[in-house]
């Protein structure tokens, strides 16, 4: 066995001998943690049950802004009867283009966006960035369609797709990048 790999399974044994020393202790990993808060069970079924904004329940639009340059203000109010929750970004597909717009990690909200019916999440578009048109691959694009996404990000886009008008002469490239849904349109033009 080689250095490297009995390392690797001398790191494995500790962390499960760990593990089941915490266990034993009855102690859960977030318990163990220093300053770890544990939601109330109350709370946590709670934000289980509101279902997920969709291309059904809501009317997205999509906005030019003139601050910051190069930017999108997309809109998604809730325009069904029940609640429902923005979670995380939303998956953009401009025209045919074969992957999602990438995500603004940095843009992490605080929370998740909760709408009650009539009330609207803000998410940026940033269209393109410092490159070059021929470096970056851009065009000016006609179609937008704009997935919403579960409570468990792992699980891929829900329900149906949006389709906003885009504004005319909407250029983006490959640069592109889309902020997480924000609570105000302000919190979104941030990013």
């Amino acid at each position: 066995m080689s250095r490297i790999h009995f390392r690797n399974h001398l790191a494995v044994a500790a962390g499960s001998a760990f593990a089941i020393a915490l266990t034993v202790a009855g102690a859960t990993s977030a318990s163990a943690a220093p300053h770890a808060v544990k939601a109330p069970a109350r709370a946590t079924a709670k934000a289980a049950a509101i279902a997920p904004c969709t291309g059904a329940n809501t009317k997205v639009t999509a906005a030019a802004v003139s601050r910051p340059i190069n930017h999108l203000l997309l809109t998604a109010k809730n325009t069904g009867k029940t609640t429902c929750a923005a979670y995380y970004a939303p998956a953009l597909r401009f025209d045919a283009a074969q992957s999602a717009t990438q995500v603004d990690r940095d843009s992490i909200p605080q929370s998740v966006v909760v709408l009650k019916p009539g009330q609207s999440a803000y998410a940026s578009v940033t269209l393109s960035g410092d490159r070059t048109k021929a470096q970056a691959h851009g065009h000016t694009a006609k179609s937008l369609e704009v997935w919403f996404m579960p409570r468990n990000e792992d699980e891929g886009s829900v329900g149906t797709a949006a389709h906003p008008a885009l504004p005319k002469n909407t250029y983006t490239d490959d640069d592109a990048q889309v902020s997480y849904w924000q609570s105000t349109a302000a919190d979104a033009l941030i990013w």
